[in-house]
């Protein structure tokens, strides 16, 4: 946006920040978060707090690096209220799991570490931010945000006092901080939508098997090297020959991965599930059922039975989507869902193909509001920075879906 425009919106901006940041106890600081957020809408190449005070009439450079770095306001009721107005407004039919990559040049910003970048597509200095996403077909926004701290931060003392990571932070795994955040805004959310992730995360049994237990839906990508039984596979027990152990019921077949599955009978069939600037989005679908065979799967399975010496041997069904493209001879992707095969397929597509809203998130957070433009090195100021981004976006979002909408009283 230009200056005229940001002023524009100026009126309308301050009651969304007194709305949102209404936890923030000071006045002067909620100013600072308006003005903050006003630098990160303005047009400009660079969104790092000394350019932003350049550009901005009313811009303090040490008034804003204090705001963000040094004071302590909560960015946990803050990101909750967002969250809260967004899903209000756009009524999101899934919360898309991914996480995003910040290249760096040096060692000292918190959770940097050399690891696969998907900014550079290849391994390199990063730090790496687990995300929640609101999503419909037709608007998204961030929700929650964690920082991934790499193994080698857990124990190096100085390394974080430098960084103020709090104590009680250390290594997660990507897929449990994201099942924290999940668990974050369930607590106070409506309802949850589907979940949607990429195979980074759908490709763990035990994030599917945890958002099982919590009684969620999911549609996730997963790989085509994992190993199911298919639907009319059914166990039986050996017959025993008097020495050693009771058999244990199996499947006369090997388990086959998700690749060998699919043959010239699967039947495919066209579904459209959006428009694209190009023209209807659309592909081969086929739906499935299979039974995941992996050992934790089985394991999980017979913890649910009460012990492997009561364990049937049957393997759960879930719900498999294959796409396989007119022009290619075999399937290009493949999404495990808990939602029920009876499921229309077009629902099945299009809430497994809504992680594209993703892409366009990160794009607008990283190229039109600097997301990743963040110079300090504290875990305070990353996450007071990501939450304003997110604070900007949500802004901007809430007034393309309505923007007649009235501010909250």
């Amino acid at each position: 946006m230009d200056a005229h425009e940001v002023n524009r919106l100026r009126a309308e901006l301050g009651l969304f920040v007194a709305d949102v940041f209404a936890s923030v106890p000071r006045r002067d600081q909620r100013g600072w978060g308006e003005c903050y957020l006003r630098g990160l809408m303005l047009d400009g190449r660079r969104k790092s707090i000394q350019p932003m005070a350049e550009r901005l009439p009313d811009g303090n450079m040490q008034a804003l690096q204090q705001f963000v770095s040094q004071s302590p306001w909560d960015w946990t009721p803050v990101r909750r209220r967002i969250a809260e107005r967004v899903c209000q407004v756009i009524r999101p039919e899934v919360w898309v799991v991914d996480d995003v990559s910040f290249p760096k040049c040096g060692t000292a910003s918190v959770g940097v570490a050399r690891q696969y970048c998907g900014a550079l597509g290849k391994r390199g200095n990063c730090q790496v931010a687990v995300s929640v996403h609101a999503a419909t077909d037709t608007a998204s926004c961030p929700l929650q945000w964690a920082l991934f701290l790499p193994q080698e931060w857990a124990g190096d003392a100085a390394r974080r006092r430098a960084a103020g990571v709090p104590e009680e932070v250390g290594h997660v795994p990507k897929p449990q901080l994201a099942l924290d955040l999940l668990d974050q805004l369930s607590a106070t959310a409506e309802r949850v939508p589907v979940i949607v992730a990429d195979a980074g995360y759908g490709r763990s049994v035990s994030f599917r098997q945890a958002l099982e237990e919590r009684g969620w839906s999911y549609a996730v990508a997963v790989d085509p090297k994992e190993t199911v039984q298919v639907e009319a596979a059914e166990p039986y027990r050996p017959p025993y020959g008097g020495l050693g152990p009771p058999t244990r019921p199996c499947y006369r077949d090997s388990a086959r991965a998700l690749a060998d599955v699919v043959d010239a009978t699967t039947p495919f069939q066209q579904v459209t599930w959006r428009q694209g600037s190009k023209g209807p989005m659309t592909s081969r679908f086929a739906v499935l059922q299979v039974r995941p065979a992996g050992k934790l799967a089985r394991r999980t399975a017979q913890a649910q039975a009460g012990g492997r010496a009561r364990w049937d041997g049957v393997l759960p069904l879930r719900t498999l989507l294959v796409e396989q493209r007119e022009d290619e001879a075999g399937p290009s992707g493949y999404w495990m869902s808990s939602l029920p095969a009876t499921t229309p397929i077009a629902d099945l597509v299009r809430f497994a193909k809504m992680r594209w809203r993703i892409e366009h998130d990160y794009r607008e957070l990283k190229h039109g509001l600097g997301l990743d433009h963040f110079e300090g090195r504290t875990w305070r100021g990353w996450h007071h920075h990501v939450t304003l981004v997110t604070a900007a976006q949500a802004f901007l979002t809430l007034r393309r879906y309505d923007p007649k909408a009235p501010a909250p009283a």
